[in-house]
């Protein structure tokens, strides 16, 4: 996160000529009401050429999206679903996200399913070209029963990872050893490559756990990957494996497992 701030910083200056509405637009896709009560929205993000915003994970140089539901009417919660994502190279450095466009798929559990849900977001993204600069965009929508199928919510739910089952995982086992300012998780999954280049991202359930770039080997049908797990605060934590999550990503698509076992 200091990484990234300092790059935001540090690539501020020469953004200021730029307005966030030459950039980025957002709008919702008002979506459907699924079998199970719950409804299907998405929030649609439009990116000028070339243009690009982060996942969730978006690497040591990129800024996490961050979303704000308070504004919305008759809501329990909100999940967000990510579509496989992209790794970027830029300067020796890694990131991940979105190039040009991304939807970017919700579902909205409303607290009293009979009655129409008013939704709002205001969401603070960064968006890097040549440039990077902070945006926040609003959007704002009823979700009315039972809705209508939107085939752009289709295609991004098309686009979800793929779960370690599907994948055909074989196995995962993860070990654990101390490092000096927390601790080192390696995990050795029994998966079939995934493409000529692949990328493994790990993340702890807990938001204040920093995870690095996993570093990546593969032998055979086995693929490893390590990385490092520190607290914000620099205290002691007790790793909560099955909140971990692994996912190993390719060009067009990716994989997800929950949890990471041990050996």
């Amino acid at each position: 996160m200091i990484k990234a701030l300092l790059l935001a910083l540090t690539l501020a200056t020469p953004a200021l000529a730029t307005q966030q509405d030459e950039v980025i637009s957002a709008d919702l896709l008002e979506g459907w009401q699924m079998q199970n009560g719950h409804h299907m929205a998405a929030i649609e993000l439009q990116l000028a050429p070339k243009w690009k915003t982060y996942w969730r994970s978006p690497g040591d140089a990129g800024i996490p999206p961050i979303f704000d539901w308070s504004g919305s009417q008759n809501v329990k919660s909100v999940r967000v679903l990510w579509p496989s994502p992209t790794v970027f190279h830029t300067n020796g450095m890694q990131t991940i996200g979105y190039h040009d466009a991304v939807i970017l798929p919700v579902e909205v559990v409303a607290k009293d399913a009979s009655k129409p849900v008013s939704l709002r977001a205001k969401v603070d993204l960064g968006v890097c070209k040549d440039i990077c600069m902070p945006a926040v965009v609003d959007v704002a929508g009823e979700l009315s029963n039972p809705g209508a199928p939107d085939a752009r919510i289709r295609a991004a739910l098309k686009a979800l990872p793929v779960s370690a089952k599907a994948a055909g995982l074989g196995k995962i086992a993860c070990r654990v050893s101390p490092i000096a300012d927390g601790l080192r998780l390696t995990a050795d999954m029994v998966l079939a490559q995934q493409g000529a280049e692949e990328t493994v991202v790990f993340e702890a359930k807990n938001p204040a756990i920093w995870v690095s770039e996993a570093e990546t080997a593969r032998k055979g049908g086995t693929l490893t990957a390590s990385a490092d797990f520190v607290a914000s605060n620099g205290a002691p934590f007790a790793l909560d494996r099955s909140g971990v999550t692994v996912t190993v990503l390719r060009q067009g698509g990716s994989v997800e497992i929950l949890g990471c076992p041990a050996p």
